[in-house]
């Protein structure tokens, strides 16, 4: 046969396309690479912990569209010494724990990744100045729910107004919570951090950053004012990031403030089994339902006519339910 391959050369049957090819027979092994977490993003660099210090980097060629966000814990080569102008490289992102996600809308089918291997979402929300928004924090917690993460509700200002008002809408769901108060006492609040990996969301002026400069005196947060004519508050985080409770008590992931959380990639069945209560007394319902107040037939109706459900629960149920597809205003 004539031409550049014979029979029997491999790239005769199996030619990689142009510029496809590798640059070299072997793959390098990184078998020297450490490990490292990320601890915030900022255009394309990344800032890393790696043995209590602080080292940039940058995300490996190999890994090509593959996504690394605050608290991928990841393994690096390179230069890892810290010092200025050293850059060390991204070769692998270990496999998550949880991922926080979110849309930009309800229909965008581009969901994006907000955080990952946070054990615990603390839903930030002021109880005045600015106003509560229950359809935010219902969405925040169907999110939690969703990425497998114990939400926890913490209510600021409570010198403005009263949270038993706003706390009676979630008793039922088995949500727990903390109040606190400009330059009040943070014990309760620590006591809830402590030993986890917690991530604070909440919208802009609901005293979040406040929160984290109490909790960790170093970390220097810009703090925003409340708009009088808008009633929302000015971001002040641009980005997300990682910081280290004094004495090793735990971590959180502070987040900009958000004015939407898309939920177009939860599915009901998701979200029922965070109820697991709930989740029991749908056995028998119609293939393919919801579980929302309108299906014919949901074991959760039959529960309640049964005397075996809690009403109360089951409606609150339904309201998240019904937060995936509802304007946050």
């Amino acid at each position: 046969m004539t031409g550049r391959y014979s029979d029997h050369d491999v790239e005769h049957y199996d030619r990689p396309r142009r510029r496809t090819r590798p640059r070299t027979k072997e793959r390098p092994t990184y078998d020297d690479a450490i490990d490292g977490v990320v601890v915030t993003v900022d255009r394309g660099r990344f800032t890393l912990l790696i043995d209590g210090q602080k080292v940039m980097a940058m995300k490996a060629r190999p890994l090509g569209r593959k996504g690394v966000v605050v608290g991928d814990r990841v393994r690096v080569v390179g230069d890892t010494s810290g010092d200025d102008g050293s850059l060390a490289r991204i070769v692998e992102v270990r496999e998550r724990v949880t991922t926080l996600r979110r849309t930009a809308d309800d229909d965008d089918p581009v969901e994006r990744v907000i955080v990952s291997n946070a054990e615990q979402l603390v839903v930030v929300t002021a109880l005045a100045d600015p106003e509560p928004q229950p359809r935010l924090i219902d969405r925040a917690l169907v999110a939690a729910y969703d990425a497998g993460m114990q939400p926890l509700l913490c209510l600021t200002k409570a010198d403005l107004a009263d949270p038993e008002t706003l706390l009676g809408t979630y008793r039922s769901l088995g949500v727990p919570w903390v109040v606190t108060e400009r330059g009040g006492d943070l014990t309760e609040v620590r006591e809830r951090l402590h030993g986890r990996t917690s991530v604070l969301v909440g919208s802009s002026g609901v005293g979040k950053s406040t929160l984290v400069n109490a909790l960790v005196p170093t970390a220097y947060r810009d703090v925003g004012v409340v708009n009088a004519v808008t009633g929302r508050g000015r971001h002040t985080s641009t980005s997300a990031f990682m910081l280290e409770l004094p004495d090793r008590a735990g971590w959180i992931i502070d987040t900009p403030g958000i004015r939407s959380f898309g939920l177009a990639h939860v599915q009901p069945e998701r979200l029922i089994e965070a109820f697991p209560d709930l989740d029991e007394m749908t056995e028998d319902c119609p293939r393919g339902c919801t579980h929302g107040t309108d299906e014919p037939e949901c074991g959760l109706d039959e529960a309640v006519e049964a005397g075996t459900a809690d009403p109360e629960r089951v409606a609150s149920f339904r309201r998240l339910l019904a937060a995936r597809s509802e304007s946050v205003y």
